[in-house]
C-alpha cells in the first residue's frame, strides 16, 4: 500500500505530541503531591534522560542544563590558594611544563622577576590560553607537578572576537576546584598531606 510508511511515521509523531502533554499533565499532579517538577529541576531532567521517558525529551537550554561528571573537561583554570589575608597565593610556578606538552601549543608564559634583584621568581607575570585553538585534551592539567592547572566545568565561553584568556580570567580559587570536582580534590589533598607530613618526619630525623 503506498503511503503507508508516511502514515507511520505521522502516527509516531502523533504519539509523541499525545504522550507530552499526557506527561505534562502526570507530572502537573506529582508537582502538587510530591512537588517534583518536570521542567527546570533536577530530578524533571533526570526523567527525561532516562530510557523512561515519553513525550518531549529534550532540555530546554539555557534555562535548564544537563549536568556534567566530574572528570568532563572544557577550557583549563589556574587554580590559587587563598591566604589568611585574603591574598591569592597562585600556585604556578612557571615552569613551562604546561606549555611544552600542550599538542595545539596554545598557552604562553612569561615568567615573572623580583623588582629589587632582576632576577626570575617562580610566579608568573603573564600566562595566556587561546581558548580558540585549545582542544581540551587536558594535558596540561596532567602533567602539572604542582597541581596548578586543571580543567573547568564552564563551558559557556561564546564571544564575538577572539577568546584570548589572560592570567585574570584563569585564575579560580581552590574553592571551587573542590566544587566542580570534590573527588580529585579529596584525593590530592590527601596525598598533599601526607606528602608533607612524610617530609616533616624525615627534617625530625635528621635533626636529632
Amino acid at each position: 500500500m503506498y503511503g503507508k510508511g508516511l502514515l507511520k511515521g505521522l502516527g509516531v509523531t502523533f504519539v509523541r505530541f499525545f504522550n507530552t502533554y499526557w506527561e505534562d499533565l502526570t507530572w502537573m499532579w506529582r508537582r502538587v503531591t510530591t512537588g517534583e517538577k518536570r521542567y527546570h529541576s533536577a530530578e524533571g531532567i533526570a526523567h527525561r534522560s532516562s530510557k523512561n521517558t515519553r513525550g518531549i525529551f529534550t532540555v530546554q537550554y539555557p534555562e535548564e542544563k544537563l549536568p556534567v561528571p566530574e572528570e568532563f573537561r572544557y577550557i583549563p583554570f589556574l587554580v590559587y590558594d587563598e591566604g589568611a589575608d585574603g591574598a591569592k597565593e597562585i600556585r604556578c610556578t612557571s615552569c613551562g611544563i604546561c606549555s611544552k606538552v600542550c599538542p595545539p601549543q596554545c598557552i604562553w608564559i612569561v615568567r615573572g622577576t623580583d623588582p629589587s634583584t632582576g632576577r626570575p621568581k617562580p610566579q608568573p607575570a603573564e600566562f595566556y590560553i587561546d581558548a580558540d585553538i585549545c582542544m581540551n585534551c587536558g594535558f596540561c592539567a596532567e602533567y602539572c607537578p604542582f597541581d596548578a592547572i586543571k580543567m573547568d566545568h564552564d563551558y559557556e565561553l561564546a564571544s564575538y572576537t577572539r577568546t584570548l584568556l589572560p592570567m585574570e580570567k584563569l585564575m579560580k580559587p581552590a574553592s571551587y576546584y573542590a566544587e566542580i570536582r570534590p573527588l580529585n580534590a579529596a584525593r590530592e589533598d590527601e596525598a598533599r598531606k601526607a606528602k608533607e607530613a612524610a617530609k616533616a618526619a624525615k627534617a625530625e630525623a635528621a635533626a636529632a
